[in-house]
């Protein structure tokens, strides 16, 4: 039986990637859309001017929340409330304990929500999880590095003191980072360099921690590259392998031998997850990349670097 599905938030990221994931997908059909502000329709179906009026006036089974972080919990509390399991865009919320306020109305409600982290859904970044399973850290090192105005020209509202800046980017290695080992490390110290004409740092690097070595492990991520991108998680075990997730986590090598280089479809099988989910009955609720967001901002020393427009 397919599940009826709407969509809230109809901006660039659903428009490329939710809607034509669920067209493609056999278990989902899409019954309806809602956005905040004013859309056109969408393949000839009308967007609802809010979520509370697609979910008064569409029957359906689940929702997809595309919304900006900042309205996420309010969407996702209405849609639990209705009786509808819910999938949310990353990151799923502005902090970690309105996230764990949703996984408990899912629970008592009997729906699945599932916190979504895009990057996680690859071959490679699977055959990493299996491979350093047991195994201990030694080193780590992400470099994760884009040109903003290539990718997400005119979104202005990430700069804002409740944006994530270069974060709404960067958590997405962190997303990496959470999957394929088992206990992450954890953020000690943070340098966030903030433009001038912005409130949520353009580049950050990160200083990890460990229960199981001292050995170095960092993190540097920057918005303001201009050139090729460059998204790459290195590792060092402490039994010697070398790991190294490149190309946005789609190719896997171990030891200087490729193990897995496929092409990323990282929406559609995050479809079939959630599909998947729906049928068990069953939460995916993973909040360590946000925590470790919401640490390098607690604790991170600012830094002010030179205007940037984009």
């Amino acid at each position: 039986m397919s599940i009826r599905i709407g969509v809230i938030g109809v901006g660039e990221i659903a428009r490329n990637r939710h809607l034509p994931s669920i067209a493609a997908s056999g278990e989902f059909t899409l019954a309806g859309l809602a956005s905040h502000h004013p859309a056109p329709a969408v393949d000839g179906m009308k967007v609802h001017p809010s979520h509370r009026a697609l979910l008064d006036e569409v029957a359906l089974d689940a929702v997809a929340i595309c919304t900006p972080p900042g309205v996420r919990f309010e969407v996702a509390r209405d849609a639990l409330a209705a009786g509808l399991h819910v999938l949310l865009e990353k990151p799923p919320g502005m902090g970690v304990a309105e996230v764990d306020a949703l996984a408990r109305l899912a629970a008592r409600a009997g729906r699945v929500l599932f916190t979504t982290w895009h990057s996680q859904c690859n071959a490679a970044v699977e055959e990493a999880r299996r491979f350093l399973a047991g195994k201990k850290l030694a080193a780590l090192r992400i470099d994760w590095n884009e040109d903003f105005v290539k990718y997400h020209p005119d979104q202005t509202w990430i700069w804002e003191s409740d944006g994530f800046g270069v974060f709404d980017m960067g958590i997405n290695a962190l997303s990496v980072l959470s999957r394929i080992v088992a206990v992450p490390p954890f953020v000690r110290a943070a340098e966030l360099r903030i433009a001038a004409n912005h409130a949520a740092p353009i580049s950050a690097s990160l200083t990890f921690g460990s229960l199981d070595s001292d050995g170095s492990m960092e993190a540097h991520m920057d918005w303001g590259i201009k050139g090729p991108d460059q998204r790459e998680v290195r590792l060092t075990t402490q039994c010697g392998h070398d790991v190294q997730l490149l190309d946005s986590a789609g190719q896997l090598v171990i030891d200087g031998a490729v193990v897995v280089d496929r092409k990323r479809e990282e929406y559609p099988l995050l479809y079939a997850r959630f599909a998947d989910l729906i049928s068990r009955g069953q939460s995916e609720i993973d909040v360590a990349p946000l925590q470790m967001t919401a640490d390098a901002f607690l604790m991170g020393r600012r830094v002010t670097v030179p205007a940037f427009e984009g």
